[in-house]
């Protein structure tokens, strides 16, 4: 019954809206409902007059600038307010409605409907009731209406008063941080985080914060993540949200044994207190217990619709048997070629009708579409036909898909990335058995092999640090020409493990005209550590050259982001490729002692 009354409710409401903007005036609006309005509530007349004043009451109307006009409710003996000139008691008094009517329902419909100048003089009336402006910022987002949805849940957030919030803000919160970074409102969206940071509702906060953690993680932005986290240890001190955020803080920052600590040290805490819910007790044990296994299990099964394909992919992985030997020959000139079978090919044909997006030759990484909205079938058929993975191709498109979605992820890398490795480090092994010998690019099929490796080093990198850089000087020294731009990522990882001297060598191999801003600065941190300073100087000479701004932006205790026209690959020289490098590397200058003093005073004695 409550199902039938919800939609003849909204029925009868939006007529009735249609109504009220017809002629904004009461006794027209009465008129509509004993004429039209008794068809959409199956045909009760007497349901529709007492129907016609609560939405009447809660209507906001232009003429008076988005204020509503409510009728003063009348007593039981008095004219009822329907005109219908009977006693309330024995009218709309003596009606009873089959369920509750939401004091919201017209606004939200209203803003529903509004649009250009006129919803925007709605919202800025700031009449709009929170619960209207929640509903209708979720509708139009569901509805894809974007650009909609950004501009009403934003004045549900421009707010001074944070306790009107419904509690199921939270949602609209996340939606809205989301339509920022979709949309590139990115001063917006640190801005909306920032004020939830400081004067938002306690229950906003912890999500403000999750969020501000993660977009930082994502950027590996790990000096700023962890300065948010303190931050918001010291305003939520007791948030069972900030166990959470350190475990995955300290995984991304390579402290493995340091979360299991922490994450014991919280659920010690927390579990003393008494006031978590079973369900928040049992995931902190989980976490006290294996932080990187319970953060890969909250992941997956938080993916919806892939959370049982996704296990069932974790568990087919983890039995995989060795991988099949590959086909490669040699050249007349002695370079190396991996050629695909036939068997080889028709794997791939098979598992293609399902994974239906190409690998994006162009480019070392990506597809020329997103794989993820077939996922739960080709994932699915692949658990079916786990044959399917001793094609190298197949390896290279679930490498590539599993890379682009769970990357950055360091708790992913044991259950997805690793088993993954594992195979193609055995074709690896096989591969340098025939001897050495140039393996290019271009040559043959050994772009898979390359790309499937370009891959895993990206996806291992925060989780299984040490296997990524292995991996990564394996490749590199089989790719002379550095095809994969691998030298500035094994570089970084030398220096995170203070293997300097190898560094240095790894910098000094370099043969790119004019070198990278990465392998020119990894040299000149390696020679500081090693106390060479003269040679360091002069290495920093030639950074001054290629990129002018770079020694100074690191400088800066704060600094500011600076965004190229291609964020993944801003333009040599640049201010966004300095940005992009002290986000990436500022955390290994400022924990080698005094190195950023002695950065700073060579950037004064450099300057023109």
């Amino acid at each position: 019954m409550l199902a039938v009354w919800v939609e003849q409710l909204l029925g009868f409401a939006s007529g009735a809206l249609m109504a009220i903007r017809n002629n904004e005036h009461y006794p027209s609006f009465m008129a509509w409902v004993r004429e039209d309005g008794p068809v959409l509530v199956g045909g009760k007349l007497s349901l529709a007059q007492a129907l016609g004043p609560e939405l009447w009451s809660q209507t906001p109307l232009e003429r008076l600038d988005f204020a509503c006009e409510p009728l003063a409710r009348p007593g039981r003996n008095e004219p009822c307010w329907c005109d219908s000139g009977l006693k309330t008691k024995q009218c709309c008094g003596a009606e009873r409605f089959p369920g509750p009517i939401p004091g919201h329902l017209m606004w939200m419909l209203s803003l529903r409907e509004w649009k250009g100048d006129t919803l925007k003089a709605a919202l800025d009336s700031g009449r709009a009731p929170a619960q209207a402006l929640l509903e209708a910022g979720l509708i139009a987002a569901e509805g894809g209406q974007r650009g909609r949805a950004q501009q009403i849940l934003e004045a549900l957030f421009n707010t001074s008063d944070w306790e009107r919030l419904p509690e199921q803000a939270e949602p609209a919160f996340e939606l809205l941080i989301d339509l920022y970074q979709e949309r590139g409102f990115h001063n917006k969206r640190t801005a909306l985080l920032d004020e939830v940071l400081d004067r938002g509702p306690l229950f906003l906060r912890g999500v403000a914060l999750e969020r501000l953690c993660l977009m930082y993680l994502d950027d590996d932005d790990l000096a700023s993540a962890r300065e948010a986290f303190v931050r918001a240890q010291q305003a939520l001190p007791d948030s069972p949200t900030l166990a959470y955020i350190e475990a995955m803080l300290l995984l991304h920052e390579g402290n493995v044994e340091e979360a299991a600590e922490r994450a014991r040290f919280w659920f010690r805490r927390l579990s003393r207190q008494g006031d978590l819910d079973p369900e928040q007790l049992e995931f902190l044990a989980d976490l006290a217990e294996n932080p990187g296994a319970t953060l890969a299990e909250q992941m997956v099964s938080s993916e919806e619709d892939l959370a049982d394909p996704l296990a069932a992919l974790q568990a087919l992985l983890e039995s995989l048997p060795t991988a099949p030997r590959l086909e490669f020959q040699r050249t007349a000139e002695g370079r190396l070629e991996f050629h695909t079978t036939a068997r080889q090919d028709t794997l791939f044909a098979t598992w293609q009708k399902h994974f239906q997006v190409l690998v994006d030759e162009e480019a070392a990484l990506g597809f020329v579409d997103d794989p993820w909205p077939y996922a739960s079938d080709w994932l699915g058929e692949l658990c079916a036909h786990p044959e399917w993975l001793d094609s190298p191709q197949v390896v290279q498109s679930l490498t590539l898909a599993l890379t682009s979605r769970f990357g950055s992820l360091p708790w992913m890398a044991p259950s997805l990335f690793e088993p993954l490795a594992l195979r193609l480090e055995r074709w690896l092994t096989q591969l340098e058995s025939e001897g050495e010998g140039d393996f290019e690019w271009d040559a043959a099929d050994n772009a898979v092999l390359l790309r499937t490796g370009l891959a895993l080093v990206v996806g291992m990198e925060r989780g299984a640090r040490e296997r990524s850089r292995e991996l990564a000087e394996r490749l590199l020294s089989l790719d002379a020409q550095d095809s994969l731009g691998l030298r500035e990522l094994v570089l970084d990882q030398l220096l995170r493990e203070s293997r300097n001297s190898r560094a240095l060598e790894v910098s000094l191999q370099a043969n790119e005209t004019p070198p990278l801003l990465g392998v020119l600065m990894g040299r000149v941190l390696a020679l500081y550590r090693l106390e060479r300073l003269d040679e360091a100087r002069t290495a920093l000479e030639e950074v001054r050259r290629i990129n002018p701004h770079v020694m100074a932006m690191l400088c800066d205790p704060k600094g500011r982001e600076v965004r190229g026209r291609q964020a993944d690959a801003p333009e040599p020289g640049s201010r966004a490729e300095a940005w992009q490098y002290r986000t990436l590397m500022r955390d290994q200058w400022s924990n080698t002692k005094g190195a950023l003093d002695w950065l700073d005073a060579q950037r004064q004695s450099l300057q023109p």
